[in-house]
């Protein structure tokens, strides 16, 4: 699609701020008023239609979609994706330990225990660890603390949440982000612990390589749009 404007603005409007597009409201795909909780939040989503040029690339408008999303899609659905991204904490990632080589045994030790004593301390979700790759049942309590976490969350954080947790496969490593506990890149290069291991034995895979990069860019966006919501 050409693009259709000259000026963005951000404008305060009853229950948030909205983009205006030569002064015409943004709205989302289905329709509804695009409204955004925070300046910081709207002005960022801002910058992404001032950065357009004579043709418009939805693809590279990670925050926009994301905010989309909150609208049309977890606001008015919000219990059935917190239970999604809470369901990922019986499944967690951190919780799955190699049995062998010895070197990422103690590389995944080295990483990842942190987190689950953070889960504990900071969530209280007293995280089951094995080694292998049979399921391990995490305990009614620990399961119970990650909902009560992500319930805790608003829509447009349950939306960035969700990007995080499945960019990572853990909700550990998402909520631990999320609250402070750890910066993006440290929490992506730990979600990607076996991968990086991997690639250091045998060398890249051009494919494989082409989708990180692609759901790298979907958790670093996740994660600027938390950043906006303080």
């Amino acid at each position: 699609m050409k693009r259709f404007y000259e000026t963005v603005e951000v404008a305060p409007s009853e229950g948030g701020h909205q983009i205006l597009l030569d002064g015409r409201t943004v709205k989302t795909p289905s329709k509804a008023l695009l409204m955004l909780p925070t300046v910081a939040l709207a002005e960022a989503v801002a910058d992404e239609w001032r950065a357009q040029g004579e043709v418009i690339n939805p693809h590279g408008m990670h925050l926009t979609k994301l905010a989309n999303t909150a609208t049309d899609r977890v606001v008015v659905r919000a219990h059935v994706v917190a239970a999604e991204v809470a369901g990922f904490g019986g499944t967690d990632l951190i919780c799955y330990r190699a049995t062998h080589p010895q070197a990422l045994v103690d590389r995944q030790a080295q990483v990842w225990d942190p987190y689950v004593v953070w889960a504990a301390d900071a969530l209280g979700a007293d995280l089951v660890v094995t080694h292998g790759i049979t399921h391990v049942a995490q305990s009614t309590e620990t399961l119970a603390a990650f909902v009560a976490a992500v319930d805790a969350c608003s829509a447009h954080a349950l939306t960035g949440l969700h990007g995080l947790t499945t960019a990572f496969g853990s909700l550990t490593l998402g909520l631990a982000h999320l609250k402070g506990f750890v910066a993006f890149e440290a929490a992506w290069d730990a979600s990607q612990l076996d991968e990086n291991f991997q690639v250091e034995q045998w060398g890249e895979d051009a494919e494989a390589t082409a989708q990180r990069k692609a759901l790298y860019a979907d958790a670093q966006a996740a994660s600027v749009f938390l950043s906006h919501l303080v």
